[in-house]
């Protein structure tokens, strides 16, 4: 582990080095079309998720976002909380959710620009992670992926906030915990590092007292929650998100004018 959060400070610092010549060699068009869209990696992420793109460019041209809300990107954990505005009706701005099944941390990366920057947020929430697991990267790997996701946002949107919701503890992936632990463990070093950022921890209150995932949180698949399961979420994450401005208090009255009534 130690090495581990070496390797964190290494990559932190090499990364923030790098970010404003990152900025430069691949800045933000209207089009998204970027030196960095050219490689491959970006051209095969895009022809797999092509439908994925072409809705949300198309619920777009619906309705543009506002700018000043918050952004929710990930995988299908997002794309299937289908009440999340209506969990959190009073974020100024309004949430975005532009999560996309199956997706891993290292699509999202990609997609940033597309999928965050282009909507000016105030906030992302990012969650993904476990499917990046699943495929065989390591802790490191999504570490990497991550930052290099939350740099692509720091170049262009530098106020605004970027939040990690943890990897959680599906049981039909127990046998990932560990892995799971050390990738929240290393992404939370990282974010400590990491100006106007945060960790969110949904990992622990998902845990039952035996220490393994809470079945009642996850649907028949094991992977997937259940409606209990994201108002638990909705339960954390809340205190996480920018809150509605204070009504403005009423003015006092006024006085009555006129002599003052005299008791008899």
């Amino acid at each position: 582990m130690k090495s581990a959060l070496a390797a964190v400070a290494l990559l932190a610092a090499a990364l923030a080095s790098h970010a404003q010549t990152a900025s430069a060699a691949f800045p933000y068009e209207a089009d998204g079309a970027t030196a960095a869209d050219a490689s491959s990696e970006y051209l095969a992420a895009k022809a797999r998720w092509h439908n994925e793109l072409a809705a949300f460019a198309r619920a777009d041209q619906e309705r543009f976002p506002a700018p000043g809300g918050v952004v929710f990107v990930g995988s299908s954990t997002v794309r299937m909380w289908t009440r999340l505005s209506q969990d959190f009706p009073g974020v100024p701005g309004g949430v975005v959710n532009r999560g996309f099944g199956g997706s891993t941390l290292a699509d999202c990366s990609l997609f940033a620009r597309e999928l965050v920057v282009r909507y000016r947020p105030r906030q992302v929430m990012v969650y993904a992670g476990d499917n990046d697991l699943a495929e065989g990267r390591t802790p490191l790997q999504v570490l990497e992926s991550f930052a290099r996701l939350a740099n692509t946002v720091r170049a262009e949107l530098p106020d605004a906030r970027i939040s990690f919701i943890s990897v959680k503890p599906s049981p039909s992936r127990e046998h990932l915990m560990p892995r799971v632990r050390e990738t929240n463990h290393i992404i939370a070093a990282y974010l400590n590092r990491l100006p106007n950022s945060e960790f969110i921890d949904i990992y622990t209150p998902m845990l039952g007292a035996d220490g393994r995932p809470r079945m009642e949180l996850f649907r028949g698949d094991r992977l997937h929650m259940t409606d209990e399961g994201y108002r638990l979420w909705q339960s954390v994450i809340a205190s996480h998100l920018p809150a509605a401005p204070a009504p403005a208090p009423a003015p006092a009255p006024t006085p009555a004018s006129g002599p003052l009534a005299l008791p008899p």
